[in-house]
């Protein structure tokens, strides 16, 4: 039995030697790594961006705030879920190849992270005050953005880009 300890002792410290004079590249490298300098490209469009994630999740958590509130766990859920889709939107609409520009278009797109970030809180902390405080914001993160970038949604007032 004791014959036994000792070689798995010598075993365990072979095995962290091996690692440690590989310098644990064994552990650090996969074949999905990517350096944090190279890009990721975009999937879908800024318009299927719209449509299938920031228009839907907008118009929930609007939705949740005209009705009262979200009134059970689920609907709660739910409203975290669209909280952090609109909140990952804006990071997503910043990506390269994405991003009109470095100013206005970055800005529109923070509001949009902000204002997602600021409902998922609220969400979290099921606080109905907090999230109804929310309504005009979230309106806003859209209607600025588009009435920079969408001037045919807002024709009377028209765009500037």
């Amino acid at each position: 039995m004791m014959a036994l300890r000792i070689n798995m002792k010598r075993v365990w410290i072979g095995i962290i030697s091996a690692i440690a004079l590989a310098g644990g590249s064994s552990i650090r490298t996969t074949t999905f790594a990517q350096s944090p300098s190279q890009s990721f490209p975009p999937v879908s469009s800024v318009k299927q961006l719209m449509l299938d994630l920031i228009h839907p999740s907008s118009n929930d958590i609007l939705l949740a705030i005209y009705r009262g509130g979200p009134k059970d766990e689920k609907e709660w859920a739910a409203v975290r879920r669209s909280a952090v889709t609109l909140a990952e939107s804006g990071n997503l609409l910043m990506m390269q190849g994405r991003a009109r520009d470095q100013g206005d278009w970055m800005k529109d797109a923070k509001l949009l992270v902000d204002v997602g970030n600021s409902a998922y809180r609220a969400a979290q902390a099921k606080d109905v005050t907090a999230l109804a405080g929310l309504a005009g914001a979230v309106d806003a993160a859209c209607t600025t953005c588009h009435k920079q970038y969408r001037p045919n949604v807002f024709p009377k007032d028209g765009g500037t880009k």
